[in-house]
């Protein structure tokens, strides 16, 4: 079971385009970046598809905006953990700044989770339109479903042969004709411009993965006891473990090298 999947596992290494794609495919969304999925709401829907049910979703608010409404949502998540007993600790705090690592990190492991129970197969009895439509504090959500509803309604009642006017069935014809011709074209382009971002995407995580290989590689390397203990590998392994992004640790490990070989060169005059 992935609850308790370690940082170094390949789960944490799925690209975000990757996890909005199965997000998206799962629920019908068209979220375009992990921050849209802080909320907590998609998370709890993601839960309920796993276990369909399992969620009560008239709690969950698909339109939260402030931190209060998001913290929520994840407590909401939180009992259902408890109760399916999942060993995963939510990170309410900062998930709901929504920095996108934080998020990406999370939702990554939530994939990997629901892959291990479903084998990665998606519910095909299960209705996320519907399901949202029981959330709670639904705003645009509700809206939509409501739209959906009156447009298959309007359709049925308007549809060729019902004996409606034909006026009423010939402009949305003509409209529809040059909309549509329109319409294609603009999904052709769309569709080569996805295909070429995923190939980018494929190119670029490749890359990735050959250069962490490479990392965890050294890193290995450093910890093997002959070397653990010499600067030269705790200067590398400084490098590697830099929590701060923005500044670069090489001065501090040369530092670190040059203050070892001083202390190593005193220590032999003194003898």
């Amino acid at each position: 079971m992935a609850s308790n999947i370690g940082m170094m596992d390949s789960a944490y290494f799925v690209g975000r385009n990757e996890i909005l794609t199965w997000i998206n495919n799962c629920l019908q969304l068209n979220l375009s970046r992990i921050e849209e999925a802080a909320s907590g709401a998609v998370q709890c829907q993601m839960i309920d598809m796993t276990y369909p049910g399992a969620v009560p979703m008239h709690k969950v608010n698909f339109d939260a905006k402030t931190e209060y409404d998001m913290i929520q949502n994840y407590k909401v998540l939180q009992e259902v953990f408890n109760k399916l007993k999942i060993e995963k600790h939510i990170e309410v705090n900062r998930l709901v700044k929504s920095r996108p690592l934080d998020n990406l990190e999370f939702l990554q492991w939530l994939k990997r989770y629901c892959d291990s129970v479903n084998g990665g197969i998606m519910n095909e009895n299960y209705n996320p339109v519907e399901r949202r439509c029981k959330g709670g504090k639904g705003g645009p959500t509700m809206k939509g479903c409501q739209k959906v509803a009156k447009s298959l309604q309007t359709n049925n009642m308007h549809s060729p042969g019902s004996g409606d006017p034909v006026e009423l069935r010939s402009k949305p014809g003509k409209n529809g004709a040059t909309g549509g011709a329109n319409s294609s074209g603009e999904i052709q382009a769309l569709s080569k411009e996805i295909t070429d971002l995923k190939m980018s995407v494929d190119v670029l995580e490749k890359e990735r993965d050959f250069y962490f290989a490479k990392l965890r590689d050294i890193e290995i390397f450093c910890q093997m006891p002959e070397l653990e203990d010499l600067p030269m590998a705790a200067g590398i392994k400084m490098i590697l473990y830099a929590a701060d992004a923005k500044e670069s640790a090489l001065a501090e490990a040369q530092e670190y090298i040059y203050q070892s070989k001083r202390t190593d060169a005193e220590d032999e005059n003194e003898e």
